[in-house]
């Protein structure tokens, strides 16, 4: 999976770290590819908008949750 294009949302693109997570299993890499852009772009405002480095990566394990 590394090197693929990998699509982030409307707005944002996709962060290296969040893009490391979803890439750590086919499954999650292919649910995120079926949501709209609009949906990752929301998904990725949420997880990189916080403040503390702890939520961040909480917030990005529950993306790939």
């Amino acid at each position: 999976m590394l090197g693929k294009k990998i699509f982030g949302g409307t707005v944002h693109t996709l962060p290296s770290d969040l893009r490391k997570a979803l890439t750590t299993s086919s499954k999650v890499l292919k649910i995120w590819e079926s949501l709209t852009p609009l949906a990752r772009n929301e998904w990725i405002c949420w997880a990189i908008t916080v403040k503390q480095a702890e939520t961040r990566k909480k917030h990005i394990e529950r993306v790939v949750s």
